[in-house]
């Protein structure tokens, strides 16, 4: 099997510092100058190109056939500008980085013990804080997804989610529902939901397809390697980057056959997800890559294991700094929304991080003189 991967591997901070010669990626704030043009044949690199804006034409070529065919259309992929999502009555731009806070509502979270399932007050409070610091959209999670988690019934699920949907929806909240099950997210859009958010890819209910597809909600599609209860199962990768690519791509093509419209869809690798450390990082080190699939990007990073594998075994309460340096990863590389449970120090970084990026925009100091 031949696949095709173009990696952009030289990021800029502004057009101007590349004379133009830069690829907007996703119609987000970050920039791509050069680019390697990667073809696998049975897993082996059999065409490898590296080139720049200027000499993109004779690059994609060059392979010819139905090589050159896919690499031109991932090409028009990188400078796709994504539409806005529409999530109720709220509209959340994809030309910046937007964030996404995360509301756990089950007995055995990582991140917070618990405390919100059995303490609804908290939960409301959690909530609102999450939206005042600056939160585009709420993500609402009845099940706990961590390697070695019990497995949830649905109705258990319902249980736990309906509450949290009400209160968020009577704030006027943006709300994505972290599920795999069909009834669940059935349930909660009766409730005010408007997004789905399913880490499986939509692979784990076979009716997940047909209810995003009729009730027309945007929907994150992520990448995990199991199909069954546990997603962390089937953790072998001979190469993690073109694989992971290979299988959200899979999931998107399967998602539009079955109705679910293109501009409705969001991609997530899955950091954390069946994945080892090595694994993680090298997804990290190449996330640019998957703007070529032609979908926005969501990136879901916060307090995970890898951050303590990296520090000391840090605790999960003890990862903000690293959380934080992994969202800014994500920034540059034009992800469009970062999954987080520090909301307000995300959007701290994330406010100075456009700042920057504004200022790049307007810097002369490049110009040539007159």
């Amino acid at each position: 099997m031949t696949g095709v991967y173009l990696h952009p591997i030289a990021l800029a901070s502004a057009p101007q510092a590349e004379d133009g010669a830069v690829v907007r990626l996703g119609g987000s704030m970050a920039y791509a100058s050069r680019f390697a043009l990667v073809v696998r044949d049975g897993g082996a690199v059999a065409h490898r190109r590296l080139f720049g804006v200027r000499e993109a034409e004779q690059a994609l070529a060059e392979p010819g056939g139905d090589v050159s065919a896919e690499a031109e259309r991932q090409w028009a992929n990188l400078a796709r500008v994504h539409a806005p999502l529409h999530l109720g009555e709220r509209t959340i731009r994809l030309d910046q980085p937007q964030v996404m806070g995360v509301l756990n509502v089950t007995p055995d979270s990582f991140s917070d013990g618990g405390e919100f399932l059995e303490k609804p007050d908290a939960g409301r409070a959690h909530a609102a804080a999450m939206l005042e610091a600056g939160a585009a959209v709420i993500d609402i999670g009845g099940e706990s997804t961590r390697p070695g988690g019990p497995a949830t019934f649905e109705g258990d699920e319902i249980e736990r989610v309906m509450p949290a949907v009400e209160y968020c929806a009577a704030m006027g909240a943006a709300i994505s529902v972290d599920t795999r099950r069909a009834g669940v997210l059935e349930a909660a859009l009766g409730k005010g939901a408007q997004m789905a958010n399913d880490v499986s890819g939509m692979r784990y209910d076979p009716r997940m397809v047909e209810l995003v597809a009729n009730t027309q909600v945007p929907v994150v599609l992520m990448h995990a390697p199991g199909t069954g209860e546990d997603l962390h199962e089937g953790d072998s990768y001979a190469d993690v980057v073109s694989e992971v690519f290979d299988a959200l791509k899979a999931m998107r093509e399967r998602a539009i056959a079955g109705g679910v419209a293109e501009e409705r869809i969001m991609l997530d690798p899955g950091i954390g997800f069946g994945k080892s450390l090595a694994d993680n990082l090298a997804l990290l080190n190449t996330l640019p890559l998957f703007h070529a699939l032609g979908s926005p990007l969501l990136l879901g990073v916060s307090r995970k294991r890898m951050i303590g594998a990296l520090s000391n075994e840090a605790a999960a309460h003890e990862r903000l700094g690293g959380s934080v340096a992994l969202a800014v990863k994500g920034m540059d590389a034009g992800v469009h929304m970062l999954r987080v449970h520090d909301v307000q120090e995300t959007v701290q970084a994330r406010n100075v991080w456009r700042g920057l990026r504004d200022a790049a925009l307007t810097d002369f100091s490049q110009l040539e003189p007159m």
